[in-house]
């Protein structure tokens, strides 16, 4: 299985939420900037790539039961979005690789042939 520690590495992420369990499994992963979208379609357990970084993903991201988040393009969120992902003991990643990059890479990691970061 996948973990948050496995992503963080391909995605050269880096942990936001250092309290946060590295061995967190990932089963999917769903990317997009319309939290609309992830509350429709992203799986429950899930882990989500998006470009937003505001208070707005964490409160989907709960209502969604996403696993963990992972901010692209550089991206951080401020304290106060941080500290509500922290008491909601949601993990929190940022990478400064592009959406497509990054989701590039994750898939494949998933399907075994990723060769090198």
């Amino acid at each position: 299985m996948i973990t948050l520690k496995d992503i963080m590495a391909w995605v050269n992420g880096e942990l936001l939420t250092p309290e946060s369990p590295l061995e967190l499994e990932c089963p999917k992963v769903f990317a997009s900037d319309l939290m609309s979208d992830v509350l429709t379609s992203a799986e429950p357990g899930s882990f989500l790539l998006t470009g937003l970084v505001n208070v707005h993903v964490i409160s989907t991201c709960n209502v969604a039961d996403v696993a963990a988040v992972v901010f692209v393009q550089g991206k951080r969120p401020d304290a106060s979005v941080v500290g509500q992902a922290r008491a909601k003991g949601l993990p929190l990643v940022a990478t400064k690789m592009a959406m497509f990059e990054a989701c590039s890479r994750i898939a494949a990691l998933f399907e075994g042939r990723a060769h090198g970061r």
